[in-house]
């Protein structure tokens, strides 16, 4: 094989060459069911004459077949066309030459298959120069074809994709019309297009924030690494089209790279686009950032991540800051709202780049709270959690997500009035962090078994009695309030509470151990 001949065969995709002068790439995306010149030269009636690709793109779409060896033939096309001929008619000056290529590549012809022997022995030199200047796809046959049934096959396969681009837009209209129906979530939505593509597909907002993103098959740092310059710097090799009705535009379904689609992935964006419109129409303007605060919160709750770069990458993308910052989880028992502050009060100076996700979790509310490095966490959110627990600042991803369980389980146990920290609160701490180890499970067994046996048979109240106790150490009257007991009851309890541990409570050793079993056991 000739160094300069192309394998037509490989590598190829659903778009031509975007940057190639005399090209039409949008043709490429408006007629997905089109094949290609690479697909044309694959017919058996092609194959017979042994094509050799000596220049320009084959990956361009294939309208017609035009077979004609006038050198006048550019003002008879229409665009797309792959042209047949002998060159008979063509001239051989080397500029003459050069000019009828520059006319059929301003033409928008889709390629040149050459038959040699009619009109010349071998390709000139200057033809093929002429044609990769202009990115024209110039195919040689070495040996005589029928034309007419290079025609006839090229045409069969031209009809057979349209009526398949036809019938995969119909599945696709079908498929999001239900979707819309049903009232499908934005995710299953953004997933399902997704699917069908085979690619990544992300929703932003007009901030180019990411609301919802289906990697597919790609790792989610890969995907949203670096989202919002890249999506601002608009990739030509993106697919995107515009969220939005009635006048307003809400941001943009994009979908990256992937194999071809019958429809083309211009046709399927716009088909999941109007479904997502009618849902935000419906949802309201607060829907999608509550949809991104708890799709996140939940997937960091459910541990859905691969890696601790997929998480930063998720979270950067949505337009919560983590490298550089100070980083915090907050969790209210009583639903208090958090808030996305552009501005907060902290330490008497104004902080302007706080930002905030929150979700209601069952009876929590969770708040994510990035800062800038060194500040502190404005006293205003602090004061909503009430009843809740606030973290030590994060430095890192990784302490971020190290710290949702401890603070969890230390909201819970946060009465009306106090919002627990956990650097004041380091047993709980040890607890939570130690939460998988079957040890400390065993443990916490092992210590209140007989407690849990009592209560379970006499609906007692000896474990709440006893959290009451290692609450308040040494001061047995707090306790007896905090136990909602009259003090002769409270004593009652604390009497067999020791019996059927057979422990001193008074003993500081006891005591300790018995408080880290109670938070090993939860509520």
């Amino acid at each position: 094989m000739p160094a300069d001949r192309l394998d037509f065969r490989a590598d190829r995709t659903d778009r031509p060459n975007a940057s190639s002068p005399g090209r039409a790439p949008e043709q490429a995306k408006g007629d997905p069911g089109l094949p290609t010149v690479a697909d044309a030269l694959e017919v058996a009636s092609l194959q017979a004459g042994i094509p050799e690709v000596l220049a320009g793109s084959v990956e361009v779409p294939v309208r017609w077949v035009h077979v004609s060896d006038s050198e006048r033939v550019a003002a008879l096309l229409d665009g797309g066309e792959l042209l047949l001929t002998t060159g008979a008619g063509w001239p051989g000056a080397a500029d003459a030459l050069a000019r009828l290529v520059d006319e059929l590549a301003d033409a928008g012809l889709a390629g040149i298959v050459l038959e040699l022997g009619t009109r010349f022995a071998v390709v000139p030199p200057p033809l093929v120069a002429a044609c990769r200047a202009r990115d024209l796809a110039l195919v040689t046959l070495d040996r005589e074809v029928k034309f007419v049934a290079v025609t006839e096959e090229v045409h069969r396969r031209i009809i057979a994709g349209q009526v398949e681009a036809l019938q995969e837009r119909q599945r696709l209209h079908e498929l999001f019309t239900g979707l819309s129906l049903r009232g499908a979530p934005v995710e299953v939505v953004v997933r399902e297009t997704a699917r069908a593509l085979r690619a990544p597909v992300v929703l932003e907002d007009l901030a180019h924030e990411v609301v919802v993103a289906d990697p597919f098959d790609l790792a989610e740092a890969e995907v949203l690494d670096g989202w919002s310059g890249r999506s601002r710097r608009l990739p030509p090799e993106w697919t995107r089209v515009p969220v939005a009705a009635r006048g307003t535009r809400w941001g943009e379904l994009i979908a990256l790279p992937g194999p071809p689609h019958p429809a083309g992935p211009a046709t399927v964006l716009e088909q999941a686009a109007t479904a997502l419109a009618l849902s935000r129409l419906a949802d309201g303007e607060e829907a999608w950032a509550r949809l991104r605060a708890e799709g996140l919160i939940a997937a960091l709750l459910g541990e859905r991540y691969v890696t601790v770069a997929d998480v930063e990458a998720r979270l950067e993308s949505s337009g919560f800051p983590v490298r550089g910052r100070a980083l915090y989880v907050a969790v209210s028992t009583a639903g208090a709202s958090g808030r996305r502050a552009a501005d907060a009060d902290t330490d008497g100076r104004t902080v302007a780049d706080v930002r905030t996700l929150t979700a209601d979790v069952g009876a929590e509310r969770i708040l994510l709270v990035s800062l800038p490095a060194g500040a502190r966490l404005p006293d205003p959110l602090v004061a909503e959690l009430d009843p809740g627990a606030v973290s030590d600042p994060a430095a890192t991803t990784a302490e971020l997500l190290a710290a949702i369980p401890v603070v969890r389980r230390l909201a819970r146990q946060a009465a009306p009035g106090s919002v627990l920290r956990v650097a004041d609160r380091p047993l709980a701490r040890l607890a939570a962090e130690l939460s998988g180890d079957h040890r400390l499970q065993e443990h916490s067994a092992r210590l209140l078994a007989p407690l849990i046996r009592h209560d379970d048979a006499t609906d007692g109240d000896l474990l709440r009695v006893l959290r009451a106790v290692v609450a308040h150490p040494g001061n047995r009257t707090a306790a007896a309030t905090a136990s909602h007991l009259s003090r002769s009851v409270f004593y009652q309890r604390l009497a067999l509470i020791a019996d059927l541990l057979g422990a001193d409570l008074d003993d500081g050793e006891t005591l300790s151990a018995l408080h880290l079993a109670l938070l090993a056991h939860g509520r």
